[in-house]
């Protein structure tokens, strides 16, 4: 069974001609440089449409399905993992706008997050509310026609080049996970954020380069009212949730993405290095890596389908999307190793591009949920539990 139609191959096609061409040439050197996306590149991207890729045409955007946005994803992967993860935002964002938000804030909102115009980020995990999401300690007070924000966020991506940040607050102290509301917090690009109320400070990483990541500190922040998204108090928890399972789908291919260049990177040199009179890939030892790693990648890819494809149905697919997330992510996790393991000595140096797939795959099995916490999404489905 293919999954894939037509108009799904073609796309991929034209991503792949994009990446090729715009991606690929800077990637290693802006990486060296711990470089951010240039903005140039981040037009280019806009007038592909890949920021609006599921932002419905009334709002602005191509209104394509989710098997669209994983060829897209993978392929702007493959050349550059941040690359393949900076459209997450507008889309994962835009999405939930566009399920849960008001039509005010639908109209507002969308078409600039749609043409790239508006770039978003979401800021939803703290010091102490990773994995449990729900243990936010952030709190908005409504005050004279604002909430007044208080509390901090963690490893929020891209804070700074953000128009708006998606910020899970606790607008009610006497339920868990009903006490969560989603505020969109308006603010002009830049380093400086917006102090007092609202610093960052840069949390530097061994890799995934290309966005910078914050930690973000509210202190007094006013919000309007009218950027209560869906403008009921108590609902931020089940939109984030809402969100997840789109997220890990796109997720499972920024790992395809990478691990495929690292994977086609190993055949190359493979074939390439010479020793002991003929080339490494004549040895058995490498031959059977070459081979796993193209099993398990076209496994994975073919699992991210699957999940796609019933999402696109409209059935519940959090199961299926939190399997291909962790095969995903572990998968490119072991193989971008395998990958850097056939380089040798080389590998491990900033010189080849397998050293920058490396680093980057060690986000995977931690970001948009860990490898511990996907096993118990699918423990609990499996055994009937929710």
């Amino acid at each position: 069974m293919s999954f894939l139609r037509p108009e799904h191959e073609e796309l991929k096609r034209i991503t792949r001609a994009f990446t090729t061409k715009e991606v690929v040439p800077i990637a290693d050197a802006l990486d060296r440089e711990e470089a951010e996306i240039p903005a140039p590149l981040l037009q280019k991207m806009a007038e592909m449409g890949f920021f609006g890729l599921l932002v419905p045409k009334d709002y602005g955007g191509l209104g394509l399905d989710a098997l669209s946005l994983c060829v897209v994803t993978e392929e702007l992967s493959r050349g550059w993992l941040s690359v393949g993860s900076v459209i997450a935002r507008n889309v994962l964002c835009g999405h939930i706008l566009y399920k849960a938000g008001t039509e005010e804030q639908k109209r507002r909102f969308l078409p600039g997050m749609a043409d790239g115009a508006l770039q978003s980020a979401s800021a939803g995990t703290e010091p102490e509310a990773g994995s449990d999401a729900a243990n936010i300690k952030t709190v908005a007070r409504r005050k004279n026609g604002h909430y007044v924000l208080n509390g901090s966020k963690m490893f929020c991506t891209f804070a700074n080049q953000a128009h708006v940040l998606f910020t899970y607050t606790r607008t009610s102290t006497e339920q868990k996970h009903g006490g969560i509301s989603l505020l969109l917090v308006e603010k002009k690009p830049g380093e400086q954020f917006q102090p007092p109320r609202l610093t960052g400070n840069r949390i530097r990483t061994v890799g995934y380069h290309g966005m910078n990541t914050y930690a973000l500190f509210f202190d007094g922040l006013e919000v309007p009212t009218e950027n209560l998204v869906g403008g009921v108090e108590g609902r931020g928890f089940k939109q984030l949730m809402h969100g997840y399972e789109v997220a890990r789908i796109q997720f499972a291919f920024r790992c395809i993405g990478l691990v495929q260049a690292a994977y086609e990177a190993a055949v190359s040199y493979a074939q390439q290095r010479v020793q002991f009179g003929q080339a490494i890939a004549n040895f058995q030892a490498v031959r059977f890596k070459l081979a796993d790693m193209a099993a398990e990648i076209e496994a994975a890819r073919q699992l991210g389908y699957l999940a796609a494809e019933k999402f696109d149905r409209g059935e519940r697919a959090d199961l299926e999307a939190g399997m291909a997330k962790l095969f995903a992510a572990e998968v490119a996790h072991r193989h971008c190793w395998n990958a850097l393991q056939i380089h040798g000595g080389y590998g491990y140096t900033r010189e080849y591009p397998v050293n920058r797939y490396w680093r980057d795959s060690g986000l995977l099995p931690i970001g948009e949920g860990t490898s511990e916490i996907q096993r118990e999404i699918i423990a609990r489905r499996i055994l009937g539990e929710r």
